[in-house]
């Protein structure tokens, strides 16, 4: 049982003397081993000092390396990128409202009039925001053009996590692939198109397009059943949703 000494106690008896004698070497022998073990620490950093300077000097090198990367190699090039890419944009925003729009489509594409296209600015610009943006461009203006596979490849190769521009790239290449009758490859990007965001507009449609794929071109009324379920949950005020009761109908009468 432990008790209390006051300050300063001598020891008067044999046992306590043996106590304080034993005490007192526990005490050293703890100090003595961190006496060693900061010693050894001491020994180990001044011995590897070198190694260890050149390590941190080696992280300063590449943090300082990345952010005059980033300064300037990095943002120089997507500001070229950006105005490369400017009148390509343009051709493509007047084309959507154009009645001569393969014309507009193609200068998008290819350029004209001393200016860059969109695949200028992906072979020329790669690895900036311009490119990959330039990506769905290219990929959005071979699809109005007819020219699904090339739609399909560039849409494909656009990466982006845009509310309105992600499902976007994923819907049109499900409409692509119906138009080549690639019929479980237009489900599939249907379903991604689907669930690439949380978007009103888009969701809902796209939900609509694969219950019809599934049911109309797949003969899959349960998959059709159970998009056209998630969206009459998720959306019920959309127009999708409420034009799907007859395709329920139609996919509750196969399925059965």
């Amino acid at each position: 049982m432990a008790t209390y000494k006051k300050r300063g106690h001598k020891p008067k008896t044999k046992v306590e003397r043996q106590d304080a004698i034993e005490q007192n070497s526990t005490t050293a022998e703890v100090f003595g081993s961190l006496d060693e073990g900061a010693s050894k620490a001491e020994q180990w950093v001044a011995k590897n000092q070198k190694s260890i300077f050149l390590a941190v000097g080696a992280i300063v090198l590449i943090v300082l390396a990345s952010l005059g990367y980033q300064k300037l190699i990095q943002e120089p090039k997507e500001v070229e990128a950006k105005n490369d890419m400017f009148k390509a944009q343009t051709y493509f925003d007047q084309a959507m409202t154009a009645i001569d729009q393969d014309s507009l489509l193609n200068l998008t594409l290819n350029g004209g009039e001393g200016n860059y296209g969109m695949l200028d600015v992906i072979g020329n610009h790669s690895g900036t925001v311009a490119a990959n943006l330039a990506n769905y461009y290219a990929g959005m203006s071979y699809y109005k053009l007819k020219d699904y596979s090339n739609a399909i490849t560039y849409l494909d190769a656009f990466e982006g996590e845009d509310n309105m521009l992600a499902p976007m790239a994923k819907g049109t290449i499900g409409d692509a692939f119906v138009q080549l009758e690639q019929f479980e490859d237009a489900l599939d990007y249907y379903e991604q198109a689907s669930k690439a965001s949380d978007n009103e507009f888009s969701t809902p449609m796209f939900l609509m397009k694969g219950a019809k794929v599934a049911l109309i071109k797949l003969n899959q009324p349960a998959k059709a059943l159970s998009l056209l379920q998630t969206l009459e949950d998720k959306y019920p005020n959309s127009t999708e949703a409420a034009n799907a009761a007859v395709l329920k109908g139609q996919a509750e009468a196969a399925a059965n």
